[in-house]
């Protein structure tokens, strides 16, 4: 595998997402992940593993999309585990990762809920 910039601070992960999605770098994004990571996408379904979420945005980047950067939210870090998010630019629902800080003091995705929108009542 190449070696990949690591992402040194929770926020940084946002960052090399969107790099990597752009550059239509599948493993890239899956470099973001730990190995047992669980991504809560297709929606109402989950992907499972650094494999699976590989295969999962090969798939997505055949469509060559482009992401932007958003302005993260705050985020909240307790010990080794930290929270991030990041408000979608059209204001519906919200993203948020789960993200653990690894042995060399880098950090990796543990839980990804990339978009959530709330039922509409």
């Amino acid at each position: 595998m190449p070696e990949y910039e690591k992402a040194m601070r929770p926020e940084d992960i946002t960052r090399l997402f969107v790099e990597r999605s752009n550059a239509g770098d599948a493993a890239g994004v899956a470099a973001l992940y730990e190995e047992g990571a669980v991504m809560a996408y297709p929606p109402g379904d989950q992907t499972v593993g650094r494999e699976a979420i590989r295969a999962l945005w090969e798939k997505v980047l055949a469509n060559r999309p482009r992401f932007e950067q958003e302005q993260p939210l705050p985020t909240v870090i307790s010990g080794d585990i930290a929270l991030t998010s990041t408000p979608p630019k059209d204001g519906a629902g919200a993203r948020a990762q789960v993200v653990r800080r690894q042995p060399d003091g880098s950090w990796l995705r543990l839980l990804d809920q990339p978009e959530f929108v709330p039922p509409t009542r």
